[in-house]
């Protein structure tokens, strides 16, 4: 049994590799990329075009007002070549956001106490209250369109798990940047670099949108869906799916990459705001005033950025991990 980066990888079924002969001993250790981690997908080595060379011709940037110019930091459009790693199939969830901050005790989301989200963490407490405890809480904290004078307390208790089991499928919202790269450490991942996120949202052969070149309408929660909580359950548009099976890269939220806002190499486009100051997010979100409905913003290239302490209710994350881990992030190998 060999133990990597946190997590423990037994019964991989793949021979040795030549460059961990030695390190590893070849004494029945199984290893290999081919062993894809629970709930994450692979992206295999080789290249893939990054960015783009589009140019606002229309101006429409003035005419929707914004004040980033559309395009210039994703010039010049390039080729990169990546190894072999794993990317979450789906955004974080409440549901796993809610186990790291029951072990960390890091403070939760504002909106947890807001949506009473947060009693999923003490149910005992909430199943001892009383009837008529239990009633105001479904009418004014889970705000709940049920008649509670016909429900006794059992049928209360059983309303608010359904709406704690399905917030539990949401897309976890309002992290920091130094949240999210807090979790995916605490998981045994990391958080994707840029590169890696928009190759696993274009393919190898860059698309415009993770589904094909073309856009479409209603391929994506950005802007145009109508979801009680803004956000989808996470995975809920299988026509966002990218070439290798990643879903929610066009809409839903927007995610936090690990990187720096900095120019590509060889980029035509100097920017004040380049350089050690905002953190990169990428893909479109749901959108509170339906701005993100602008086929732009769903773009695989399209970059935005923020302060890392910033934090928004259609910004979450996913994370990544390599697929050949160092020999120093192998533990418990003799």
């Amino acid at each position: 049994m060999v133990e990597i980066g946190g997590g423990v990888v037994n019964k991989i079924k793949v021979s040795c590799m030549a460059v961990l002969a030695v390190a590893l001993n070849c004494a029945g250790v199984a290893f290999g990329a081919t062993a894809v981690p629970e709930d994450m997908v692979l992206v295999p080595r080789g290249s893939f075009i990054m960015g783009s060379d589009k140019r606002d011709e229309s101006k429409t940037t003035q005419e929707f007002g914004n004040t980033k110019p559309w395009y210039l930091d994703e010039h010049p459009s390039h080729k990169v070549e990546t190894p072999d790693y794993f990317i979450d199939q789906k955004e974080v969830a409440n549901r796993q956001y809610r186990d790291f901050v029951a072990q960390t005790r890091r403070n939760p989301p504002a909106y947890w106490l807001q949506t009473g989200y947060m009693l999923v963490l003490g149910m005992d407490k909430v199943a001892a209250q009383e009837r008529d405890k239990l009633a105001n809480l479904v009418t004014k904290v889970f705000r709940l369109d049920v008649d509670t004078r016909a429900m006794d307390k059992e049928q209360l208790l059983a309303a608010i798990r359904k709406r704690l089991d399905y917030m539990d499928t949401l897309p976890v919202v309002e992290v920091s940047w130094h949240d999210a790269e807090a979790f995916c450490r605490w998981a045994g991942k990391r958080l994707p670099s840029e590169v890696e996120w928009e190759k696993a949202a274009r393919g190898a052969d860059g698309h415009e949108f993770p589904w094909g070149d073309t856009w479409k309408a209603g391929m994506s929660n950005s802007g145009d869906e109508s979801w009680e909580d803004g956000v989808a359950p996470v995975g809920s548009y299988a026509a966002d799916r990218s070439p290798y099976q990643v879903l929610d890269m066009a809409g839903n939220v927007s995610e936090w990459v690990d990187d720096w806002y900095q120019p590509y190499t060889g980029s035509d486009y100097a920017s004040k705001d380049f350089g050690k100051t905002y953190r990169v997010m990428r893909g479109a979100a749901w959108g509170r005033e339906g701005h993100y409905a602008i086929s732009l913003f769903q773009r695989g290239a399209y970059r935005f950025y923020l302060t890392p302490d910033s934090s928004h209710a259609d910004l979450g994350f996913r994370c990544a991990r390599d697929a050949a881990p160092a020999q120093a992030d192998i533990k418990g190998v003799q």
